[in-house]
């Protein structure tokens, strides 16, 4: 014990100075749904704290008496998104707005209250222990808008198709049972076939498409049910809406891909790379030249990374770097890198801090692709899954994607897989160094065994 605590500095850390003003101009801002309560220096106005509706013509009342009291920086908590009317209009009137996040400014015992709130936000970005959340570029905020609004229609199509599923099993038919999805090519003109009045099996099994393992007999087996009028009904509407979202899935390509081209930095064309089949909520609009021309590299280079995927980090984070200094503080952001909890100079645990962040989870998705993959990165993968649970070696993939993604932005380089093979040379070259290494520590040497031909 005493040999660890000689280890640990007594001594304060020379970077740790004492506490000044580093913003005299400070405000602080409780947002609610109804209301905000906005608190200034206590110099500024005879009424330091100030409530005011979220109509429109309150939230210009509000910017314009942060201007009269000289503000310059705003501090206001992401509550909900009652934040984002507020935060728009004070940064198009040249306010310094931070978003910070709610745990950070987490109010002492017994203080908890609107007018208390905005006062401690105040006091604490005067003094600068508050940094604002990450928001990318206007032009990103409204692609990220757009890919989170297409998220939200395919969840709901996936609804339909349940719905489309259970009527289906109430009449006893077991299309799924021998379609691997009954809204495919084939399963679509079968249930549009029954929705229009088709009941006669050999019929609708004709439709079949040639690529469907199962032959026309098993799918008529399939569609002998009862036909009841009220499931049939529930299966129309279902479908009904399964096509009117689709129409609306269309529209938000459209909308996306004339805000990709309105952000084009770049010309030409991506390289060639590995070909890879067409995902079926993929847009359908050619989406690989699009973010090719917006981030002058191809992120789908790189195994388990496809186009949805692409758009899903582009959109969440942009193409400029510049707000993380180094890749660590981009991993961190995401959630994916390594905790330090560390206690008594023994490390307690490392587990990955818990955050909600829409770029993690599409590159979490990357990297569980990865399993059955030949690259570098697959044999990566199957390597830490070998001495640890899958959703570790999980987020230790994305954790390796996410920085390959840093590299690639920042630098501006190609990504060039090595293969399968050359990543088990590597790594048998590393095992043999360092047990050479541990050999020599013994006193012994080792001996190369030749294998027979």
């Amino acid at each position: 014990m005493a040999r660890r605590n000689a280890r640990v500095s007594l001594k304060p850390d020379k970077s740790r100075a004492a506490l000044t003003i580093t913003h005299p101009n400070a405000a602080g801002i409780d947002i609610g749904s109804a209301s905000h309560f906005v608190a200034v220096p206590p110099d500024r106005d005879d009424q330091a704290v100030r409530e005011f509706s979220t109509f429109t013509v309150d939230l210009n009342a509000l910017a314009d008496w942060l201007d009269a009291c000289g503000v310059d920086t705003v501090a206001m908590e992401s509550t909900g998104v009652y934040w984002i009317p507020l935060f728009e209009l004070l940064e198009s009137r040249g306010f310094t707005v931070l978003l910070v996040n709610a745990r950070h400014v987490k109010n002492v015992s017994g203080r908890k209250s609107d007018v208390l709130d905005c006062q401690w936000l105040q006091q604490l970005m005067t003094y600068g222990l508050l940094s604002g959340a990450f928001r990318p570029a206007e032009q990103v905020c409204v692609l990220r808008c757009l890919y989170r609004q297409r998220e939200m229609l395919l969840k709901s199509q996936g609804r339909h198709v349940q719905h489309m599923q259970k009527a289906l099993t109430q009449m006893n038919i077991q299309l799924a049972n021998v379609l691997a999805d009954i809204v495919g090519v084939t399963g679509q003109k079968i249930l549009r076939a029954i929705v229009a009045g088709e009941r006669d099996g050999a019929a609708l099994g004709a439709l079949k498409n040639v690529r469907v393992h199962a032959s026309a007999d098993e799918i008529a087996k399939s569609l002998q049910g009862n036909w009841r009028a009220e499931h049939l009904f529930a299966l129309k509407q279902a479908l009904a809406l399964f096509d009117f979202i689709g129409t609306q899935l269309s529209e938000c390509d459209g909308e996306i891909e004339a805000q990709l081209q309105s952000l084009r930095t770049h010309d030409g064309d991506p390289t060639k790379g590995k070909k890879r089949s067409r995902s079926r909520n993929a847009p359908k609009f050619d989406l690989r030249v699009q973010l090719f021309q917006m981030c002058g590299v191809d992120l789908t280079r790189i195994d388990g990374v496809d186009v949805t995927t692409a758009l899903a980090v582009v959109s969440e984070i942009g193409v400029d770097m510049a707000r993380f200094p180094t890749v660590k503080h981009f991993t961190s952001w995401l959630g994916l890198c390594p905790g330090t909890k560390i206690t008594g100079g023994k490390v307690m645990s490392g587990k990955t801090k818990r955050v909600v962040n829409r770029a993690a989870q599409a590159l979490r998705l990357a990297a569980a692709a990865l399993r059955s993959s030949k690259s570098a990165l697959g044999a990566y993968f199957r390597r830490l899954c070998s001495r640890m649970d899958k959703p570790r070696a999980v987020t230790a993939a994305a954790h390796k994607i996410a920085r390959l993604i840093y590299l690639m932005l920042t630098k501006g380089q190609e990504y060039t897989d090595q293969g399968q093979d050359y990543y088990e040379e590597r790594y048998r070259e590393r095992v043999l160094r360092a047990l050479s290494q541990r050999a020599a520590k013994l006193g012994m040497k080792m001996v190369a065994i030749e294998q027979p031909a």
